[in-house]
């Protein structure tokens, strides 16, 4: 359960009752005292219904200060693409092998980039990468022919996001230590971007709630009002 700001207000007015996007850092960083530096992870329930096709909201943000998590990205290209793709900094790199040892069981990767022409190929590896949110999607870039420069982006910060059958869109954020000013510029370009993403079908509020938290503490609320007019 979230932390909540008690006050003397209504309980329906969530707005009053959560924290400023500063003062929610500030509590999670302070109520975290894992020995390892610790996730930052945003969670925001959405208005919409994900079991409609045209309220998916799925997307790619560009946190300007990164996750702070070493992101092992695997390439599966063909042989022309290999030398640029492990140039552009690619933990993996191949084609058969890959897909056989995935086959096989192995998803120690965090992201796979491929090609149009290679897609075919991944067809009998949906049931492992699908649950597990690896399959590689054209949109969100990571079926590209241009796989080097995906490559950077996602080393430099990019992540793919998308609404979970509970209509809330889960994301890292930073990292404990990060100093707070950081924290709050990733979390409000992860909103702009969301904010953007509404659908048209999706009537009444969009944003409900905005909740932040780090991997072993409790969540805290934030003032949902920061998503207006982004």
């Amino acid at each position: 359960m979230a932390i909540q700001k008690k006050n003397k207000h209504s309980a329906t007015d969530h707005a009053k009752e959560a924290y400023t996007l500063t003062e929610a850092v500030q509590l999670v960083q302070k109520s975290t005292s894992t020995k390892f530096d610790a996730s930052m992870d945003v969670a925001v329930r959405l208005g919409v219904d994900p079991k409609r096709s045209d309220q998916m909201v799925r997307g790619t943000v560009s946190l300007p200060h990164g996750t702070g998590k070493s992101c092992k990205i695997l390439v599966l290209c063909t042989a022309d693409k290999e030398r640029e793709a492990k140039e552009a900094g690619a933990d993996y790199v191949g084609l058969d092998d890959f897909i056989e040892k995935i086959a096989a069981g192995w998803t120690d990767i965090d992201v796979i980039i491929t090609m149009p022409t290679v897609m075919v190929k991944l067809g009998r590896l949906g049931k492992i990468l699908g649950p597990r949110g690896l399959m590689p999607n054209p949109k969100v870039g990571t079926v590209t022919m241009d796989v080097a420069k995906m490559v950077k982006e996602v080393k430099g910060g990019k992540l793919s996001f998308k609404v979970d059958k509970y209509g809330i869109v889960h994301s890292s954020v930073g990292r404990v230590s990060f100093p707070q000013e950081k924290i709050v510029e990733n979390v409000m370009e992860l909103l702009k971007v969301i904010v953007k993403l509404k659908p048209v079908s999706s009537k009444g509020l969009y944003v409900n709630s905005i909740s932040l938290s780090s991997t072993m503490s409790r969540g805290v609320f934030v003032d949902r009002s920061i998503a207006v007019g982004l």
